[in-house]
């Protein structure tokens, strides 16, 4: 197991790096400055607690992350993998304190799949559509721009952007394969129970449901009329200076005409494969914009409205925004008081956190998901 680096620096040293305490680093893309805990503030001996914690708390599932999903998901009507899987490497993260690396541990530069955290940045490419006009309101309905049927029908036609990105859309359909009554079932009833019970009203319920995630991801692929993977490069991932290894995949059969083009519709998650392959070091800088409430180093990339906007608890879920979860709610975290954090997070026990109280970002993989809460209280010990 890799062993955990906290970095150390002499005390006169940190006396002088202590000075630029509160403003924020941007690493460039090919280095990025490592600073002692001590000297932004933060106690050294804590913080290589939370870290040790992180790396003695494994994800119990398989490291074959094909066999993972499908042990994972084997309750399930008709569930099969669709997209590509990967094996994956062992716990990883990294923690910044105003821009600056202050702990990591496991292999940085390794890419993995990240499972629901694609949907935070599938949220972005949203984002990103608002700000650029090509959605005028987030409760606009979908139907009115993605009018091909898959929005047809007397509840299909009254679902809003705003439910598609807060998981409260109750979309009812097929799509790639993937039936939306089948994901993520009731634990009552049986089949019929399930394919025959109507959807409840937009808005009403959040139901955590990877088909109507993927609904999104499809309508978002009308709206922007070319793959949402180039977007996000172009717009977000190449500006921030991120890795050229991380890819955004979609399921073998997702392949749609657009403008006369074969384009493939990605998903927000890899509960069937596919999703966001990314390297740890990647979601840093991801996590970075966002403290940074879309600025990097002084060009503003997404909007603040819409990192505030994906911060605000939804109708149907106290705990959960446009696609972050909430440190509030019946999902906040016991001994964790700070309902400003919010957070990505994905199947398998992978987190980008955002504490923007004390700017700070947290990216853990392969903890333990049942063990998060405990981890961010060990980081919080650590702040002085």
């Amino acid at each position: 197991m890799t062993k955990a680096a906290v970095i150390f620096v002499p005390a006169f040293l940190a006396f002088f790096t202590h000075l630029s305490f509160g403003q924020t680093y941007y690493p460039d893309r090919y280095t990025w400055e490592e600073r002692s805990a001590a000297s932004l503030g933060l106690n050294d001996e804590a913080l290589a607690a939370a870290v040790a914690f992180a790396m003695n708390n494994e994800y119990s599932g398989a490291r074959d992350l094909r066999v993972a999903i499908l042990e994972g998901f084997r309750n399930e009507p008709f569930h099969e993998i669709f997209g590509p899987t990967k094996k994956r490497g062992g716990p990883a993260g990294v923690i910044l304190k105003d821009g600056y690396i202050v702990a990591k541990w496991g292999v940085l530069d390794r890419v993995d799949m990240t499972f629901s955290v694609t949907k935070s940045y599938l949220s972005t490419v949203a984002g990103l559509a608002l700000d650029e006009g090509l959605i005028k309101n987030v409760h606009d309905k979908a139907e009115a721009y993605v009018w091909d049927g898959t929005f047809q029908g007397p509840h299909n036609a009254t679902i809003e952007w705003h439910h598609l990105l807060n998981q409260s859309s109750a979309w009812s359909g097929t799509l790639f394969g993937g039936k939306d009554w089948a994901d993520r079932p009731p634990r009552n009833g049986s089949i019929d129970d399930w394919k025959f019970t109507k959807p409840v009203a937009p808005g009403t319920v959040m139901e955590y449901n990877d088909v109507r995630v993927n609904v999104l991801a499809y309508a978002l692929l009308q709206v922007w009329r070319k793959p949402l993977p180039q977007v996000l490069k172009e717009r977000i991932m190449d500006p921030i200076g991120a890795s050229t290894t991380w890819r955004w995949m979609g399921y073998d059969n997702a392949w749609v005409d657009v403008d006369g083009q074969r384009m493939q519709s990605v998903t927000g998650g890899g509960h069937s494969g596919g999703g966001l392959f990314i390297n740890t070091l990647d979601h840093a800088r991801f996590g970075l914009l966002f403290l940074n409430e879309g600025n990097w180093n002084g060009e503003q990339l997404i909007s603040k409205d819409w990192v505030q906007a994906v911060q605000q608890p939804s109708e149907a879920m106290e705990s959960y925004g446009y696609m972050w979860w909430l440190n509030r709610g019946p999902r906040k975290w016991r001994g964790v008081d700070d309902e400003s954090i919010y957070y990505a997070a994905g199947f398998g026990g992978n987190f980008i956190v955002i504490d923007s109280a004390n700017d700070m970002v947290i990216v853990t993989r392969w903890l333990a998901p049942s063990q998060i809460g405990a981890f961010m209280q060990k980081v919080q010990e650590a702040i002085e």
